[in-house]
């Protein structure tokens, strides 16, 4: 550059002259050290010249861009910076915006190495702390250049490489800039949010190892960072997320919802699962809520994409729930499980839709679409379940109330979720999908009694009989009491239905009955009999129904049986061995042998947990013989897939049947209260049972006046063919059925007791004072309650106005 002459020079103020003089004649000697310490000193005497200086660097700076001087363009930004770092005063301010508007101009030219030069110069610039804020001053435009920089698509691999790497250090730049500034919400507003986000997460794309950003954030060497754009697109993202509050998160996390979206990276889902772990681990934990927010919000955004977009959105969700669950989750716990509820439904509706367009024509691309959503709906459960079984009891314990709260049960309130529209197949397909989810929040949960586990609105729900209508159903709900029952760990031991040779052996734990408990069962325990009893009696049981059952029986017995409740679980067995022989309910021969190998097998549990040897000794006479007899009675036998069954069970032996008598003898002797043994186990009837669409239990616990009219004359004498006698016998009929669907218990097998004495005690005075023998009976009268069965009573030719039985 040549030389201003002296007469010239000697008129130029001082500040252009030592500007002048640090620029050599040739470029390539580089900056002349000895007048920019002139200048420097000088910078530093006189600060009220920066603004100066600063201007007429500029405008060579600028004037040697534009004739392509890059020489000299280098020598001025050396001499920039070297000013910039040596003066910290408040006239720096001037200075500064000469700086920025120089480092403007480098990188709006086309020149890679003017880009990345003025990119090194703003980084220097941005670890610089000023003393006082800057009120005015905006970098707008450095945002935009800056991320425009980052999608470099130079057709050399290598400059692009360096354009990306400045584009991702400028950011950063403006990130540290613009944070420690007193301006800094400047940054965090959406428009430039939206440049600086998916800037980052396209270089992030790029990196070739996904599993180095899972986790909390790494600490790679300067080189690796410097040299790879995705690891120090990813270190930046860290930074930019570890430096957001309260109020600027969700500007934050939005654009990453735009940025998958726009490039379809929810199916597969790789990239998405990895930008929300660095998120969950960059940000605050007590802004995880927040994350989560954004997470539901758009995938209500999202509920008509395809099933894979929303599957993908619901597993980003679990990732993060994973992660939030281990610290603070905030007020969104509800809003979580409310929200994945309604997509579950939702997915159902999307399945029977298609299923019911497709009727009649199943094409591949229908199947392909039930599969997609059966993939979304487990992805729902899952997170449910994970969710819930990571919160803390006293909130799992509400989660699992506003669960069940939702499962469709007849005979409920309106809280469940809206199904009418599904019909029966959807209404079972909610009901399946809400129980497997409360299933796995149920898992691991350890209450202190038995109450806060089993609450009746809880309860009540739970055991419904609209629940039973199917075999899967009633599998799931087994397994949900197992895991409310078990508070010892003690279920893995008893998997599987067998006749275990010594239940010492399986170590089992258990504590003292509490009060709490105890309470419980007495309020309760009914309800819990009379599921476990009605689920025998079900014809589409298969083997797992057997098992779960023969372990809700043990896990009553080690976890809640004092005296009176092993007395009821006893009741409660031979109620189930007289299912099996009576067969009242026509079950098929396999359902049959099922009961009869589960009531030995639980006997032979019970009968070791309480030892008493008399009671042990008759129990194990009983399968001893049942193994050389008639080995499908036993579990071992009947359970496995060729097993020979019987034509019927009339004929067999007593030898092969528990006896009441022999057990009430049994436990007698050892102080056992047996009284009860005598009376035969009724379920209780609920008011659900009126409203259910299953077969009425009522029939199995009324007693019946059954009457076969004949044609004897004698007959119609007796009975009347009056209409007005029929509505009296219908009238009857109600009542008895009333009365035993609100009756307690004790009070009917009283009375039934009572009545069952007197007519035995009538009938025998009826045969003494008998002068003929009796006519032909034109009807008989059967008396059953449960399955204890009376004898058929002639009715004879005589009145009885003071022998009624109802």
């Amino acid at each position: 550059m040549p030389r201003v002459c002296c007469c010239c020079a000697a008129l130029r103020p001082r500040y252009k002259r030592l500007v002048d003089n640090i620029f050599p004649e040739d470029p390539k000697d580089g900056l002349v050290k000895a007048d920019m310490e002139k200048l420097t000193f000088y910078a530093v005497s006189a600060p009220e010249k920066l603004d100066r200086i600063g201007a007429y660097l500029a405008e060579r700076l600028s004037r040697d861009v534009v004739r392509h001087r890059y020489g000299y363009v280098l020598i001025a930004m050396e001499a920039l910076d070297q000013l910039l770092m040596a003066c910290h005063s408040q006239s720096i301010k001037p200075f500064v915006e000469s700086f920025l508007h120089m480092v403007a101009k480098l990188l709006e030219s086309g020149e890679p190495k003017l880009q990345v030069l003025g990119t090194n110069s703003f980084v220097k610039f941005a670890n610089i702390e000023e003393d006082t804020p800057s009120y005015h001053r905006r970098y707008d435009f450095f945002v935009s250049r800056f991320s425009a920089m980052c999608h470099s698509c130079d057709h050399d691999p290598e400059t692009q490489t360096e354009i990306r790497i400045a584009g991702i250090r400028g950011i950063q730049g403006v990130v540290r800039k613009t944070v420690n500034d007193e301006l800094r919400a400047t940054i965090w507003e959406p428009q430039h949010m939206d440049k600086i986000v998916p800037s980052l997460l396209f270089n992030m794309q790029k990196i070739e190892d996904i599993d180095s950003r899972i986790g909390p954030p790494s600490s790679p060497t300067g080189g690796e960072k410097e040299e790879n754009p995705a690891l120090l697109a990813e270190n930046c993202f860290r930074e930019l997320l570890g430096r957001a509050t309260y109020g600027n998160m969700n500007n934050a996390v939005r654009p990453v919802f735009a940025h998958l979206d726009h490039h379809r990276l929810w199916d597969p889902n790789e990239f998405a699962v990895s930008c929300f772990k660095i998120i969950m681990y960059s940000i605050q934990a007590q802004y995880s809520h927040h994350v989560i927010q954004e997470i539901l919000g758009h995938l209500d955004v999202r509920k008509r994409d395809s099933p894979r977009v929303r599957a993908g959105i619901i597993q980003v969700l679990l990732e993060a729930v994973a992660i939030a669950a281990k610290g603070s989750i905030g007020p969104t716990v509800l809003e979580v499980f409310n929200t994945l509820l309604k997509h579950l439904r939702i997915s159902v509706d999307f399945e029977l839709g298609d299923r019911r367009s497709s009727a009649g024509s199943a094409t591949f691309s229908t199947n392909s679409k039930e599969s997609d959503e059966r993939i979304v709906q487990n992805a729902i459960i899952q997170t449910i379940g994970f969710f819930g079984s990571n919160l803390p009891d006293y909130q799992r314990s509400e989660i699992m109330m506003f669960i069940m709260g939702k499962v469709p049960v007849l005979g409920t309130t309106s809280q469940s979720l809206d199904t009418s529209h599904l019909g029966d197949l959807g209404t079972r397909r909610i009901q399946i999908m809400l129980l497997r989810s409360l299933l796995m929040v149920t898992s691991g949960y350890k209450a202190t009694t038995i109450t806060n586990a089993l609450p009746p609105p809880f309860l009540d729900p739970l055991l419904s009989p609209s629940l039973m209508e199917d075999s899967e159903l009633r599998q799931l709900v087994l397994e949900i009491l197992h895991n409310l029952i078990d508070r010892h760990d003690n279920r893995a031991k008893l998997r599987g239905i067998r006749i275990i040779p010594d239940v010492s052996d399986l170590k089992i734990k258990r504590d003292k009955i509490s009060r709490q408990d105890v309470s419980f069962m007495k309020k309760h325990g009914q309800q819990l009999y009379r599921h476990i009893y009605l689920g025998c009696k079900e014809e589409d049981n298969v083997q797992k129904n057997f098992e779960l059952l023969f372990t809700s029986l043990a896990l009553t017995t080690i976890e809640l049986a004092n005296e009176e409740v092993v007395i009821d679980l006893i009741r409660l067995a031979i109620a189930l061995q007289d299912i099996a022989i009576i067969n009242e309910d026509n079950l098929p021969m396999f359902n049959r042998c099922g009961v009869m190998a589960l009531v030995a097998a639980y006997l032979n549990f019970l009968s070791q947990m309480i030892a008493v040897p008399a009671f042990c000794q008759h129990v194990s006479k009983v399968i001893e013989t049942r193994s050389l007899e008639a080995s499908y009675f036993l579990p071992e036998t009947i359970f496995k897939d060729k097993c020979n069954l019987p034509k019927s069970l009339e004929k067999h032996e007593k030898n092969l049947f528990f006896l009441t008598n022999k057990i009430a003898e049994s436990l007698g002797g050892s102080g056992y209260s047996v009284e009860r043994l005598s009376v035969p186990y009724v379920p209780q009837v609920t008011d659900e049972d009126r409203l259910s669409r299953r077969k009425s239990i009522v029939d199995t616990v009324s007693i019946q006046v059954d009457i076969l009219p004949g044609n004897n004359t004698d007959d119609k004498r007796l009975w009347g063919d009056n209409n007005g006698l029929e509505e009296q016998e219908k009238e009857k009929r109600r009542l008895v059925i009333e009365k035993f669907q609100k009756a307690p218990f004790e009070e009917i097998a009283a009375q039934c007791e009572t009545k069952a004495n007197l007519l035995h005690d009538r009938l025998a005075q009826i045969l003494e004072l008998t002068i003929r023998p009796p006519p032909s009976p034109s009807g008989t009268m059967t008396i059953t309650a449960g399955h204890a069965h009376y004898q058929s009573v002639p009715v004879y030719e005589m009145k009885f106005p003071d022998l009624c039985v109802y």
